[in-house]
């Protein structure tokens, strides 16, 4: 089968989905299928600072093809971020990639803007569409505009499929756009156990002294990176020892690293992490501290598992579906920063807690979430529409709100 893949957003960019996109263009590269990946990059300061910038990197037997978001990145001009201008850009280079080689489907990562510019293009091309919903795709766009909310309800009323990790992460999207339930197909995230997994010898749950805390990915307050300088603090003025490293950048790295210095904090930060470079840190660390506020799948909670550390999270949408409070994990309540430092307080102090949370998110992680199983589920998708016709049945003009928020802070988006 030949296969258009759409990025969001692809490495040197660190993000969940930067890691499901290899993870998928891999297993789909050793089943045979012919792919070409399009994905959005920054080329801007800011853009760079917040996200990595630059082209994305070649991918053994996938055609990648990186485009600058020109659009987004005039988010400081009158107007703000031009997101049409990067729809149309990807639409024209997906077209012109048919007409070299026709396509059988079309793959899209993300709603909006990339599921809006699929959906376009396959009304020309006469070809079906899958969408993956992921991350801040599902629990906050389309609540922003009204031209935001049209285009992702003509993704979710009008692709051939839709993908989405879990069953929590699906309600809210029923809930908040109207979609109907059945739309969805779940596909669970999945983590690659032949990169990320215990170092030789290491026994889950063994700590050394002071016990090692580490906090992965998007450094954004929505993840909770404020409130676990918070919880340090709390955990400090108790006389508890720690030590505790950041790893990661993002919108509220530079407000993170400040708390950290105004609460008199000794706290590591890495800045970015090469993906290569993860598992390394993963065996660095004894805890993991997920402490966020909503997740579309949460990777780094099940990069974690694969590595054998036991987490501490949040009863939040895309982390319920992996974690159960007392059982692979602890859990507290979004945003309570003094239930946050209880929880990392138990989890520090108590060695057979950490052993039992460890060792049970590790069986769960090598039984359930391989990127094998994942793979097989989406092919199975796509032979399921292959050959099906696209729904045209939407306005392919959106209206244009200026008074779009994420215009002014497309990073956010």
């Amino acid at each position: 089968m030949r296969i258009l893949f759409c990025s969001r957003r692809f490495f040197p960019a660190i993000s969940g989905m930067s890691v499901y996109a290899v993870n998928l263009l891999r297993q789909l590269v050793a089943a045979g299928h012919d792919v070409t990946m399009v994905s959005q990059y920054r080329g801007d300061a800011a853009g760079t600072r917040v996200y990595g910038g630059g082209p994305p990197p070649e991918v053994p037997g996938v055609k990648v093809i990186g485009r600058q978001s020109l659009g987004e990145e005039a988010f400081a001009e009158p107007g703000g971020a031009d997101f049409e201008r990067d729809v149309e850009d990807m639409v024209s280079v997906i077209r012109a990639e048919h007409r070299k080689q026709p396509f059988d489907l079309l793959h899209a990562q993300y709603g909006y803007p990339n599921g809006w510019a699929v959906l376009l293009a396959a009304r020309q091309l006469g070809i079906p569409t899958v969408v993956s919903i992921q991350g801040g795709d599902g629990h906050w766009v389309g609540s922003c505009c009204e031209t935001h909310r049209l285009g992702m309800l003509n993704v979710l009323n009008h692709a051939n499929a839709l993908l989405i990790g879990c069953e929590s992460f699906a309600q809210e999207v029923v809930e908040r756009l109207g979609v109907a339930r059945e739309r969805f197909t779940i596909v669970p995230g999945a983590v690659d156990t032949s990169r990320f997994h215990p170092a030789p010898g290491h026994v889950p749950g063994e700590a050394a002294d002071p016990v090692r805390l580490f906090y992965h990915g998007r450094v954004d307050r929505r993840k909770g990176s404020l409130d676990m300088m918070e919880a340090l603090a709390l955990l400090r003025a108790q006389g508890l020892r720690f030590a505790a490293t950041v790893s990661g950048i993002g919108p509220d790295y530079d407000s993170t690293r400040e708390l950290a210095s105004k609460l008199g904090l000794d706290v590591r930060f890495t800045g970015y992490a090469d993906y290569e470079a993860t598992p390394a840190l993963y065996r660095e660390a004894d805890v993991f501290v997920s402490p966020t506020y909503a997740e579309g799948f949460s990777n780094t909670i099940l990069e974690a598992m694969a590595n054998g550390l036991p987490s501490v999270s949040c009863y939040a949408v895309g982390v319920v579906d992996c974690l159960r409070d007392e059982e692979n994990g602890l859990l507290v309540q979004p945003g309570d920063i003094p239930a946050l430092a209880v929880a990392l307080r138990r989890v520090i102090e108590d060695a057979p807690l950490r052993r039992r949370l460890a060792t049970t998110a590790l069986e769960e992680c090598r039984r359930t979430y391989s990127w094998e199983a994942v793979g097989r589920q989406i092919m199975g998708v796509y032979a399921a529409v292959q050959g099906s016709k696209p729904d045209t049945g939407f306005d392919p003009v959106l209206p244009r709100d200026p008074d779009c928020r994420f215009r002014a802070a497309p990073h956010l988006l």
